[in-house]
């Protein structure tokens, strides 16, 4: 999908150096208007010297402007036909069907974009990471953790040999006991928030096979990561834990929950049973 081009771009952000952002921020703004501008027009509009742009061009991988310029014509024209009276973000002067239509079309967003950026063959090599391991821990601190924990509460029907722990210290301590044959899974939307990093850190010390669910394909966790699986959800610097951002972690664990599931048919149903059995008598 060519449409997947202003994607790649969010995705890698964070590789961006600080005058390389101002050339990604102008472009993801007003993308069509770039179209028409020299390498020149672009670095004045930024506020930087031509050879940022290029060196943009060249963090993209592309071999120049007039490539970047294609590549971009091709994913607005992709994305021609999607609506913008609902886009962008929530004013104190929007009405409560304008919210709603806006929050909708924020978390549809995420989980399309967290679509187009998945990876068949991570996706299968996590399966069969889990498969062949001994204990899966899931881990996250902050809003991250109530996913990781979902995550947990979701695998714990069809596999016992899943564990999640709420304390970061606790995390810590488990990540640091992993070995060979355990696979760590780590939530984070960043990528670059202390506590995770050392669970990374702690569990590659033991050489446990460690798995990424985060934003940017790069980042000091996924330095340590074996296999990174990308979430497409947009989050800015004031909306730490947004639901779209949890929508589409939740998306990708669906993904592996049901690949899972069907892979190892027989033992889950059998563990699926027996759980499901054991709280019927909890409910009504």
């Amino acid at each position: 999908m060519q449409g997947d081009f202003l994607i790649n771009i969010k995705s890698i952000y964070n590789q961006f150096t600080k005058t390389e952002k101002k050339v990604a921020d102008f472009i993801l703004q007003d993308p069509k208007k770039v179209l028409f501008m020299s390498i020149t027009d672009l670095a004045e509009a930024c506020h930087v010297g031509d050879t940022t742009v290029f060196r943009f061009c060249k963090t993209m991988e592309l071999k120049g402007y007039q490539e970047f310029k294609m590549m971009l014509s091709l994913s607005i024209n992709d994305t021609e036909g999607e609506t913008e009276q609902y886009s962008g973000d929530i004013s104190v002067k929007d009405d409560l069907p304008t919210v709603a239509q806006k929050v909708l079309n924020t978390n549809v967003h995420a989980l399309t974009e967290t679509y187009s950026l998945l990876d068949y063959k991570n996706v299968e090599e996590t399966i069969c990471l889990f498969r062949k391991a001994k204990r899966i821990y899931f881990f996250g601190v902050g809003a991250s953790l109530l996913t990781a924990m979902k995550a947990m509460n979701k695998f714990l029907r069809i596999e016992p040999k899943v564990y999640c722990l709420q304390d970061s210290h606790m995390q810590a301590m488990a990540a640091s006991t992993m070995g060979p044959e355990d696979v760590a899974v780590v939530f984070s939307y960043s990528g670059a928030t202390k506590d995770t990093i050392q669970i990374a850190e702690n569990a590659e010390k033991g050489h446990a096979k460690i798995v990424c669910i985060t934003r940017f394909v790069k980042s000091p966790l996924t330095a340590h990561a074996d296999i990174t699986l990308l979430s497409g959800a947009n989050e800015g610097p004031l909306q730490g834990g947004s639901t779209s951002a949890e929508i589409s972690q939740l998306f990708l664990i669906d993904i592996l929950y049901m690949e899972y599931y069907r892979r190892y048919f027989d033992t889950c149903s059998k563990f699926n049973k027996i759980t499901s059995e054991s709280v019927i008598e909890k409910l009504y």
